[in-house]
């Protein structure tokens, strides 16, 4: 009895798909409560084919959703909660994520080429090459954006320049693009019998091909990338239906949320004020500052971007964005490529074992720097190492990289606005780790607080499902949303510190910046070549010269020959 009154007690449900660069879930909340009632969890494979390169697997990527969809209902199910109750889908997605597909036969045709990729170098150099004084910021009246290999334009120019099948499917009007979350909609409502091809303003801000005043696709940046504006998809709001699932245990359920993962989380710790900002802690960093319903452009390298449009008829809110590419990504790279970790809980250990970096810095440019500075010439390093620097030290300094990515995101913020932001509201993956919370708080000198409920871009996504015209679950008023507990970490060192801390992280960036200062130069095979590397291809040159003059001394009659 108790079961069943409780099943009774639940009220609507609503469920959301959470598609990030590493996994997929599906999570399913209460409306009332915004209590997480159940979810389920699969890991993403990603690939690296070359070097910069970064691949994921469309089909993978669907079938990791229908996987949670299902032992999601299992696990609801078990708990004697009737399914039958959720109202609506959101979806919230990894963002600039790039895919074509065939509308025909519904097959991909190419893999997806992940956000934080960097093969797109030598067609932003061109671009940038071709803009009145080389201005990398050209575009930025109508986009809020730089031109940098982060976006989707320029992985979609890329897949038409470099894939055949991609080529001959736009001239045979076959082609569609899409980031993930119009892949999933397409696929989940239908796909080649019926799908719904669409994506919404958060999502379509991130392709520099929409105009973010005008809120649509401008057609003068379509003929600026070359891009035929056909293979586009719908630019919908952010709540609304879209569809209906065509498939499995939830058919019929409407999908009637689509947030990009950081706009999500946004509305998640609901950051609804002009001035109220998040930090979320994923794959990469994300920093976003509500600026009201007028664009901010910014003069300190941040993005200018659509934070959410709640409803068809309801007005766009814009965002300032900082991006930084590696957060969570320096974790696994210390686990997967250095060995020195087995797990993330291992590296707060490590670190926690010193809880000093012993004067070391890391800078985890693996994919460049984005904001504030947009430099895709640099490289990660580690500096400041001595005979005394061990493991421990190196776990330290990785978890204050990415605290000190997030000051800079910070300052520049705070310059842009000119009011110096109180407090920083925190979520994602990484937020679990305890003395990173408390590090960030000393190097921001300002108070961290974190959500007891961590799954903020998942509740966002279903947040906006629920409030969408003809589902109506989930009211969005401020006096209706549900009181978040959460926890506080309040700074711990003086400000003298942590200003000495900082301005030798600043030292350390500048070392990393211009490695790669050169257009790559491509062989036959596709491989670059060594001629990429200047100083190495005058070194060759230089060398190659040297032996046609010995050649030619020696083959002359009467020359100097030694014994």
């Amino acid at each position: 009895m108790a079961a069943s009154s409780h099943r009774i007690m639940l009220g609507p449900l609503v469920a959301a798909i959470d598609q990030g660069t590493s996994s997929t879930r599906f999570l399913v909340f209460n409306s009332k409560t915004a209590e997480l009632l159940s979810h389920h969890q699969v890991e993403i494979k990603q690939s690296f084919p070359k070097e910069g390169w970064v691949e994921e697997d469309p089909k993978e990527i669907l079938q990791s959703v229908y996987e949670c969809m299902e032992r999601t209902c299992e696990k609801l199910t078990q708990l004697n909660i009737d399914i039958t109750n959720i109202k609506a889908i959101g979806v919230t997605n990894q963002r600039e994520t790039t895919l074509v597909w065939d509308k025909e036969t519904g097959e991909p045709l190419y893999n997806a080429i992940v956000w934080l990729d960097l093969r797109t170098q030598s067609t932003v150099e061109r671009l940038i090459n071709k803009t009145p004084g080389r201005n990398k910021n050209h575009l930025k009246h109508k986009t809020g954006l730089p031109i940098s290999t982060y976006f989707s334009a320029v992985k979609l120019r890329w897949l038409m320049d470099n894939v055949a099948e991609v080529h001959e499917a736009i001239v045979s009007h076959r082609a569609m693009f899409g980031t993930v979350d119009s892949w999933l909609i397409w696929c989940l409502t239908g796909g080649k019998s019926g799908g719904v091809h669409c994506t919404d303003v958060t999502n379509a801000s991130r392709t520099m091909l929409f105009n973010i005043h005008t809120m649509d696709w401008d057609p003068e940046l379509c003929k600026y990338f070359g891009i035929p504006m056909e293979i586009l998809p719908r630019v919908r709001s952010s709540s609304e239906i879209y569809g209906l699932m065509k498939s499995g245990e939830l058919s019929g359920v409407p999908i009637s949320g689509c947030l990009g993962d950081q706009s999500a989380a946004l509305v998640g710790q609901m950051c609804f004020q002009d001035g109220q900002a998040k930090n979320t802690y994923g794959t990469g960093c994300f920093l976003l500052r509500n600026t009201g319903a007028k664009p901010v452009m910014s003069d300190h390298g941040l993005l200018t971007t659509v934070a959410y449009k709640l409803g068809r008829d309801k007005p766009a809110c814009y965002a300032l964005e900082g991006s930084v590419a590696i957060a969570g990504a320096v974790v696994r790279w210390l686990q997967d490529n250095l060995g020195i970790i087995s797990s993330s809980e291992e590296l707060e250990k490590l670190a926690a074992s010193v809880c000093t970096s012993y004067g070391c810095y890391f800078v985890p440019a693996f994919s460049g720097l984005y904001a504030p500075y947009w430099e895709p010439s640099a490289r990660g390093i580690i500096c400041g190492l001595t005979q005394f620097t061990n493991k421990s030290h190196l776990a330290f300094a990785a978890l204050e990289a990415v605290c000190f990515q997030t000051r800079e995101i910070l300052d520049a913020m705070n310059q842009d606005s000119g009011i110096p932001l109180t407090q920083l509201q925190v979520d994602g993956g990484m937020t679990s780790n305890r003395l990173l919370m408390q590090l960030q708080a000393d190097i921001l000198c300002i108070p961290v607080v974190k959500p007891s409920m961590p799954e903020t871009t998942a509740l966002g996504a279903a947040m906006a499902a629920g409030a969408a015209e003809g589902v109506s679950v989930w009211s969005l008023n401020p006096e209706d949303l549900t009181e978040v507990t959460s926890e506080k970490f309040e700074p711990q060192i003086n400000p003298e510190e942590s200003e000495y801390r900082y301005a030798r992280w600043k030292k350390a960036v500048q070392k990393s910046m211009n490695w790669e200062t050169t257009e790559p130069v491509f062989n036959g095979n596709g491989e670059t070549s060594i001629f990429s590397s200047v100083p190495l291809g005058f070194y060759i040159m230089g060398s190659m010269l040297m032996l046609i003059g010995a050649r030619y001394i020696f083959s002359v009659p009467g020359s100097f020959h030694t014994m």
